[in-house]
């Protein structure tokens, strides 16, 4: 009886430890500059499965192929935007966190720009009409009674 029960303690301690050791990858860098790299370009690719998350954080399995495909095209020698160019080939344009600056992409780059500028002109031209409306010369019937108010409390 106390076998079965260690050996189904065990058996449990097994499945808990590959369980929780199942989504650690482990990569081999020879070079710190290429494990930054792989670092860097995982952490910019947006994951096609999950929403908003990058595939160096993603459990998905399409995250842990993208991954390897990263670590192999950089022990392949390929450069950064090559292997940019690779993945956006493969999966669109989605997976970029940061959009290309292309045609399809003015108005994404451009509206955001546009909108502030739009707005400095909108504040300025509010300003200016109010300083306008402010500054507008008196009318004579307003003078003379300026003037006689002015001149009534003087008097007294």
């Amino acid at each position: 009886m106390a076998l079965m029960r260690t050996m189904a303690a065990l058996l449990l301690l097994v499945i808990a430890f590959g369980a929780a050791a199942g989504g650690i990858e482990l990569r081999e860098f020879d070079d710190p500059v290429m494990e930054k790299r792989y670092h860097d370009l995982t952490a910019s690719m947006r994951c096609p499965l999950c929403e908003n998350q990058a595939i160096n954080d993603s459990d998905a399995p399409i995250s842990a192929d993208m991954r390897e495909r990263v670590y192999q095209l950089l022990q392949d020698g390929q450069s950064d935007i090559e292997i940019i160019n690779h993945m956006v080939q493969r999966f669109g344009e989605y997976i970029l966190y940061n959009p290309r600056l292309e045609s399809r992409t003015y108005l994404l780059w451009g509206l955001p720009i546009a909108l502030v500028l739009l707005g400095a002109m909108v504040v300025v031209l509010m300003i200016r009409a109010r300083r306008n409306a402010s500054a507008k010369a008196l009318s004579a019937e307003e003078r003379q009674r300026i003037d006689a108010l002015t001149n009534h409390k003087g008097s007294s």
